[in-house]
């Protein structure tokens, strides 16, 4: 059995970077692993982003649909976007919620975070739940198309099980805020359970 966390770091030995864009860097690095062993660890490095959970007043959340390139298709999700150089995570959140949805929050609730991607990434995803929205004016980036909507938690979670939500940070954002909003059900006048 490990004693400790210790017996499974491995050390770099050496870094490349294979290639670099605008948001993301692929880097190839020679490590030593704990058996002494050299190995190859190819990883995409990240800025971070921030995913909100925005509950309206009637307790319907805001979402979104958005193209996404990669995989060529449609996807519903809840507003999220990188964080920028030097900036605060809580304020990434509050911007994207105004970019993406029009809307500001005069509540937030740092609900976790994750690491979506731990085999190839070092990207960490912080996850908040935001309430007391009012609306203000959609600020979209000029290569950003969104068709913003609302529906339930409970048509939400419906969804995951349908499989019309596989968006893995919106999945794991709703189940967060399912099990917030069960310890404080004065934010979710409206809840209902499937």
């Amino acid at each position: 059995m490990l004693s400790s966390n210790d017996d499974l770091i491995e050390h770099c030995i050496n870094s490349k970077t294979i290639a670099a864009g605008g948001m993301l860097t692929v880097k190839c690095d020679e490590v030593r692993l704990p058996n002494g062993n050299a190995s190859l660890r190819e990883y995409v490095t990240h800025p971070g982003a921030v995913l909100v959970v925005p509950i309206l007043p009637n307790g319907d959340l805001v979402l979104e649909k958005q193209f996404r390139y990669p995989l060529n298709q449609v996807f519903i999700e809840l507003p999220a976007g990188k964080i920028d150089a030097g900036e605060e995570v809580l304020l990434t959140g509050q911007r994207e919620l105004l970019e993406e949805t029009g809307y500001v929050a005069s509540h937030w609730v740092k609900l976790g975070h994750q690491h979506p991607c731990i085999g190839y990434s070092n990207e960490v995803i912080h996850i908040y739940l935001a309430h007391g929205l009012v609306a203000g004016t959609h600020q979209h980036d000029e290569d950003e198309s969104l068709i913003v909507f609302e529906d339930s938690l409970a048509n939400c979670l419906s969804m995951i099980q349908s499989g019309e939500i596989t968006d893995g940070k919106t999945i794991i954002a709703l189940f967060l805020a399912e099990k917030y909003l069960m310890l404080n059900p004065q934010l979710q006048p409206q809840l209902q359970y499937v």
